[in-house]
């Protein structure tokens, strides 16, 4: 990269941002560009402005015509006619995390899938601690990868989520470890089909040969089949099946078997997070932890310790009996099934909708209607998720205007043992920020509703 002296990085998000830091900071020239006006941090304006660059919004095709790379940001799509012409003209496009994969000199364990991939990343993050060199979590999580492997070394040691977007920018990526951990309908108006949402998937361990590994869900009928697609070292993990070498689950327990290792590393009664799908998280981290070199006793004591991430199935408090969890990040239908699954009881009161991925609803909505004891919708998909839970029976529907109205409709309505799900099965970006904005939002609303409680008790 060392020939590329001028760039542009499109869009000025968490990872555009840090990407035109770590360039500017090498004597690039770095064009942060964005469709929309932003103010920088004084700081970044100015590392930028020192090399000769700076924030650019409008006039794309000027800049473009004066830079030898483009950097993306992840929700910006190869596919816009300006960057395909840039490409055309000999311009290199690439993204953020190819980027930064170039500039790392260290191992890697990337993790994708459409669920799970936080809690999975950050579970292995954990386990990477305890080795005795530099480490480092990036990526989708809300880091950008490109600043968090700087100053690493060739023994350091990351765990980076990345998404489909992400991996539609790849050209060299091969990390050490390549996690799969399952595959469901998702972001279509991006992606448009499946094989094309897969397709970015698979690209996680295209690069990869026998000297890597592949580690793919055992149990996901569709990440089962790519084994064919890697020339990686494959790996398999398995919630349901006892298999014969790979990480498994056992009479309740998480075991590796791998050549001469066979060890059992705990029981899932021993964890505070709960749910078959945070069990596949855990069989993933484990197995991500140990192609790093993490001991099983240093794996066993992590997860001991783990207590989850923020924004899924997070516990946030208690009122009249009635425990209420933010699920924020369940941003698609497959999350909110999980969500669903994670309480066996069912007596659920759901909280729904936002902006529509307009996936399908039907698998859904049928665990709707026999796992809860009402759905409360709202956002722009409400009218919608309205439509499809009728049409599969459910039977108890409230639409509400705003996400507050929906809040105290569900404090309203709840009775123990029922428990308050916000899990909406959309993004969120019809009403808030992002998906951490929405989780915060409601808690504090759960919070004001307990402290109202609390008050009039006394």
């Amino acid at each position: 990269m060392s020939s590329i002296q001028r760039v542009m990085v499109f869009g000025a998000g968490i990872s555009g941002k840090g990407a035109a830091a770590e360039l500017a900071g090498a004597g690039k020239t770095v064009f942060l560009y964005d469709d929309t006006p932003k103010e920088l941090e004084p700081e970044l304006a100015d590392t930028l402005a020192v090399g000769g660059g700076g924030f650019v919004c409008g006039n794309i095709e000027d800049v473009l015509a004066e830079v030898q790379q483009v950097i993306l940001s992840p929700a910006v799509p190869f596919t816009l006619p300006v960057l395909q012409k840039a490409m055309d003209r000999g311009v290199e496009v690439i993204g953020e995390v190819e980027l930064a994969w170039r500039n790392y000199p260290g191992h890697m364990v990337a993790i994708t899938g459409t669920n799970g991939k936080t809690t999975t990343t950050t579970i292995v993050g954990e386990m990477l601690k305890t080795l005795p060199v530099k480490t480092a979590v990036g990526g989708n999580i809300g880091f950008a990868l490109s600043k968090e492997v700087k100053g690493l070394d060739k023994d350091s040691w990351v765990a980076a989520e990345v998404s489909s977007y992400q991996m539609e920018g790849i050209k060299d990526f091969c990390p050490d470890v390549a996690v799969v951990l399952n595959l469901t309908p998702d972001h279509m108006e991006r992606h448009k089909t499946m094989d094309e949402y897969a397709r970015c998937k698979r690209n996680v361990f295209v690069n990869q040969t026998n000297r890597q590994v592949t580690v793919l869900n055992y149990d996901d009928p569709e990440v089962r089949t790519w084994g064919k697609y890697s020339k990686g070292t494959l790996c398999y993990f398995s919630r349901k099946s006892v298999l014969p070498e790979g990480v498994y689950m056992k009479d309740g327990s998480f075991f590796v078997k791998w050549k001469k290792t066979e060890a059992e590393i705990c029981h899932k009664s021993e964890l505070q997070i709960f749910g078959a799908h945070n069990e596949e998280n855990v069989l993933a981290a484990i197995a991500g932890g140990f192609f790093a070199g993490v001991t099983p006793e240093d794996m066993r004591r992590t997860l001991l310790d783990f207590k989850g991430v923020e924004h899924r199935i997070e516990y946030v408090a208690s009122i009249n009996g009635v425990p209420y969890y933010n699920d924020s990040k369940a941003t698609n239908t497959d999350s909110v099934i999980k969500a669903l699954e994670a309480f066996p009881g069912g007596h659920i009161i759901l909280l729904a909708g936002g902006h529509d991925k307009m996936t399908p609803l039907a698998p859904m909505m049928n665990l709707v209607r026999e796992k809860t004891d009402l759905l409360i919708l709202l956002g722009e998909a409400k009218e919608r998720f309205y439509q499809a839970a009728v049409a599969a029976g459910v039977e108890h529907i409230l639409k509400t205007d705003t996400f507050k109205d929906a809040i105290e409709a569900a404090h309203a309505m709840a009775k123990a043992p029922q428990v308050v799900l916000l899990s909406p099965a959309c993004s969120s970006y019809d009403m808030f920020h992002d998906m951490g904005e929405r989780g915060r939002y409601f808690k504090k609303l759960v919070h004001d509703l307990e402290r109202q409680g609390e008050t009039e008790k006394k």
